[in-house]
Parts: structure tokens; sequence; C-alpha cells
């Protein structure tokens, strides 16, 4: 009797622990699998920047220099390229890269792992479809998170990137008493100039440099020398923090850069995905070319969209150089985001908010491609 008793509570205890065990075994919103996420995201992210650095940074340079740049414009890409080798040699190509990689490590890891938690949380788990909607505000998400947490060093980058560039520079124009003196010196007879000490300039001398000083200063647009030592990447950042206003300065442009980067981001993860569903069918899951395929569409399409917010991002981040860090000013000032877009829309019509279009598309595909390539060789290896 005791034995079917104990039997008999037994079965029932095995019956009302079920559901607990059953509960037990559904997925955390934070996996033990997270850390592959990151690390996948970490390394899909330096691949494929590294890759398409080059082009990368001729991005940079036309979306930032003056409009009227004359034979110091890096035009064309090819032509561009050539020239970036002639004046810096490999290490021109890679300028940049090394701030850049430390940036995207983190920043790839971020919005990769954010975006597959996000697709969790929205679906509850997998139990809800995941329709275009969520997976366009996953990503948007996604793209949020990683920007805020590594822009200064995107900051960084895009001024390490410019810093040597043989741009022209604009300079500040003369004051109006330097002006004034230097006409009137220029305009006096010789014989009227006072007699310079034995070790100064001569008069007349003096009258001319002032007057090619301030005639010079007046013109907009002259070739800057460059600065004699490069900053490296903590020394960029020490300089914008003492020089543009602490924090604040390294966060110059965050907001249009997040408008930017939450449509990118958003856009690219839906397209990628959603070519995947008719590209790489069950029979070619595993097609190394489909797959790469599917990620140089989805970089390519999000990127033509959005890149007039990418040009202002860039605009932002690069308004603040001052002399000490290129030898000389880019010619504009802009008194937020609104004010920028019209001026350059007022300025260089809506061509230049494309500016550097075509190098972007040109490296985009590899970059993209090699992005979501890698983070699924990575993530699969390490699951």
């Amino acid at each position: 009797m005791s034995v079917a008793s104990s039997s008999s509570s037994t079965s029932s205890s095995s019956t009302t622990d079920t559901p607990l065990s059953i509960e037990k075994k559904k997925e955390p919103f934070l996996p033990p699998h997270l850390a592959t996420y990151f690390i996948a995201g970490g390394i899909a992210g330096a691949a494929s920047r590294t890759v398409v650095s080059p082009l990368e940074r001729l991005k940079i340079i036309q979306q930032v220099q003056p409009k009227r740049s004359g034979d110091g414009a890096y035009n064309g890409v090819w032509r561009s390229l050539t020239r970036m080798w002639k004046e810096e040699g490999f290490r021109g190509f890679m300028r940049g890269n090394g701030a850049n990689c430390i940036r995207i490590i983190p920043y790839s890891a971020v919005q990769f792992t954010s975006y597959e938690q996000l697709k969790k949380l929205f679906t509850k788990n997998g139990t809800k479809e995941l329709d275009t909607i969520t997976r366009l505000t996953a990503g948007a998400l996604a793209g949020i998170t990683s920007v805020c947490s590594t822009y200064p060093l995107d900051l960084v980058r895009a001024r390490l990137s410019i810093v040597s560039a043989s741009l022209q520079f604009a300079q500040a124009p003369q004051t109006n008493a330097q002006l004034a003196l230097a006409t009137s010196l220029a305009s006096s007879p010789a014989t009227s100039l006072p007699k310079a000490p034995q070790r100064g300039i001569p008069s007349a001398s003096l009258a001319a440099s002032l007057t090619t000083s301030a005639t010079s200063r007046a013109i907009p647009s002259i070739t800057a020398q460059a600065p004699q030592k490069l900053p490296g990447m903590w020394e960029m950042l020490i300089i914008v923090y003492r020089e543009e206003g602490g924090i604040r300065g390294l966060y110059r442009g965050l907001v249009p850069t997040a408008v930017g980067v939450a449509p990118y981001v958003g856009i690219n993860f839906t397209a990628y995905e959603t070519l995947r569903i008719f590209l790489t069918p069950p029979e070619h899951k595993n097609s190394v070319p489909r797959k790469l395929l599917c990620g140089a569409l989805a970089g390519s399409i999000s990127q033509t969209i959005t890149y007039p917010l990418d040009v202002l991002r860039r605009k932002m981040q690069v308004v603040g150089m001052k002399a000490t860090s290129v030898g000389g000013s880019l010619g504009y000032q802009y008194n937020g985001a609104w004010d920028a877009i019209f001026t350059i829309i007022r300025t260089e019509g809506v061509r230049g908010m494309y500016r550097g279009l075509w190098p972007n598309l040109l490296k985009v595909a590899p970059s993209i491609a090699t992005s979501f390539f890698t983070y699924e060789l990575v993530k699969e290896a390490l699951i």
C-alpha cells in the first residue's frame, strides 16, 4: 500500500514538475552564445573595412573637400587613387584604417548582436512571425545603438582620412585694420616710409609683404602647407577634446549620423535577409557566390537610398577642424544639420549631397558582401 502511495506521489510530482522543466528548456533572452554574435560581428567588421580602405578614404575626401579646389581636387576614382599612391604610398591607402578597425570592431559587434537580440525580443524568442517592419525596426535600433557606442572613434577616423590629403583649404580673411594698413603702405612712396631698423625688413619690402599677405588672405582658397607631423588616433582625440569643447566636440554630428545610420542599417539587414530567401533557396543555401551577391546588392541598395545623410554626417564631423589639424579650414561653417543641408544645396546644388557616391558604390558591394559572409562563417564555426 505504501509502495503504491509512494509511486503515486512520485508520478504526481513528475506531472507537476513538467511545466517547470519545459519552462527551463526555453532559450533565455541572453543566451550563452551571445558572445558568438559579438565575436563574429567584430571580425566581420574589421575584414570588410580593411578590404576597401582606399575607397573608404577617397569617399571621405571627396565628401568634404571644398567645391572649387581647382587642380588640387580629388576628381575621378582611378586618378585620385593613383595620386594617393604617388603622394603617400601604401600608408596613404591605409590612412585612418587603424582607427577605423578599432571603431568598426565594437561597432559591428554591437550592431550584429543588438540586431539578433532585438529580433528575438520583437518575435518573443521566435514565437511570432518576423515581418519586414520588424526587421526594419530591429535594424534601425541596432544601428543607433552601435553609433552611440563608438561615435568618437568614427569622428576621429573621418578626420584622420583627410588630414594628410593635399586639399586646398580656405584661410581666415584679414581684418579691416590690417587691410587698410597694408593698402596705405603699398600706395605710399618709398621715400615717405619710415626707415626700418638695420635688422628689420626694408620698408618697401615690408609694404610688399603686408600687401601680399593681405591679398592672399583675402582670396578664399589657397593651398596650405601640410603639417610637419601628422597626428595619430589618440592625438586627434586629444586635439578635438581640447579645441572643440570637450565631450561635446567628440560627439559633433551625432544626431545626423544616427538619423542616417538608422534607416541604412534597417534597410541593409532587411534587404539582405529578403534577398537570401529568393537567391539562396534550400538547394543553394551554402552557395558562397550567392551569399556574396546578396550582401553586395543589399549594401548597394541601402547606401544609395541613405547616401545624402552620410554626406551630411561627414560634413558635420569635420566642420570644426582648425589650422592646427589640417593647415587651414575647409571653408564652411554650419549652425546645425538643417543649416548644413540648405547651405550645401544652395552652394553646390543637389549634386553636393551625392559627392563621393561613385567610389562609395565601388566599395560598398565588396564591403557589405564580406561583412555578411564573414559574420555567418564565423558564427557557424563558433556555435
